[in-house]
């Protein structure tokens, strides 16, 4: 088996098994190799030891329940399988610079481990024809006037030149924060929103008009005025497949004529990018204006 493809299965197994305790063994049998070949090839294509990677992971998903949930941090500690609160508590401060008591009370933004997985590296890079071309749902919706929290990138106009530019750890920062709309957006900004020497790219989380929380290091903050958009959405797609499910809409939607329901293409305001889920579709947004 492709030494990728066997990496990929060790961090799905990761996934899956994410509330239990997971050990080297479990990883080498599930995917039928010995433990000391895997942990080579899980280091030589994460970066990280297999016990690092669940521990950040591990370590990342309770931050997001105690910024959610009430949840007392005796059971946070033994239900990511620490012998004690204590231990827990110097492994969350470890990771992110904050005891996870204080997180609780009074969430701000941490760098979450954000787990690529290692067969999506050269996807990007390879040329694949989509056999069946899904279908494409598109409905108005209502964005209010709101706030973004970004971090520009440099020349970016896509994901991937703004993650050389900017790094992929963004990605992480967002996900910690509470955003308007549930989850980060990547904006494609009109001129207006940009400065000069800075991307057309960013990603970033939407909030209220009135938020007084905090701001990470090399981020800043934008009002978007309310508007209406075309939502985008595919059909859902394998992970693997998800270039040529962003291409497949984005050739759609760059066929769409809005006049037939009313509307005319609005570039004063952001198009926006939703994170490439499978299990929901690939999603963009693009503003309109009644005609």
């Amino acid at each position: 088996m492709d030494k990728v493809l066997v990496v990929q299965k060790m961090q799905d197994y990761i996934e899956e098994h994410l509330a239990e305790r997971v050990t080297l063994c479990d990883l080498a049998n599930a995917v039928r190799y010995s433990p000391f070949y895997c942990a080579r090839m899980f280091k030589e294509m994460t970066g990280l030891t297999a016990a690092d990677y669940i521990r950040k992971l591990k370590l990342s998903h309770s931050a997001l329940r105690l910024r959610d949930e009430k949840c007392r941090i005796i059971d946070l500690a033994y239900d990511l399988g620490y012998d004690s609160v204590d231990g827990y508590q110097r492994a969350f401060l470890h990771e992110f610079g904050c005891n996870p008591r204080e997180y609780a009370k009074s969430p701000i933004p941490l760098s979450l481990f954000t787990p690529y997985g290692v067969k999506f590296r050269t996807l990007w890079k390879e040329k694949v024809v989509m056999e069946n071309v899904s279908s494409v749902f598109i409905q108005v919706i209502d964005k209010p006037e709101r706030k973004v929290i970004m971090k520009r990138g440099v020349k970016a106009n896509e994901y991937w030149s703004y993650c050389q530019e900017v790094g992929c750890d963004v990605w992480g920062i967002l996900t910690s924060m509470k955003s308007l709309c549930g989850e980060p957006v990547c904006l494609w900004l009109p001129e207006k929103y940009r400065k000069a020497g800075t991307s057309e790219y960013v990603q970033g989380i939407e909030v209220a008009t009135d938020y007084s929380g905090s701001i990470p290091d090399g981020f800043e903050i934008i009002t978007l005025p309310a508007a209406k958009y075309l939502m985008f959405q595919g059909e859902p797609f394998k992970e693997e497949y998800y270039c040529e499910a962003i291409e497949t809409l984005q050739l759609s939607e760059s066929r769409y004529d809005p006049s037939i329901i009313g509307y005319e293409w609005d570039d004063t305001n952001p198009r926006i990018q939703l994170e490439p889920r499978g299990e929901r579709g690939y999603i963009e947004m693009k503003a309109v204006r009644p005609l």
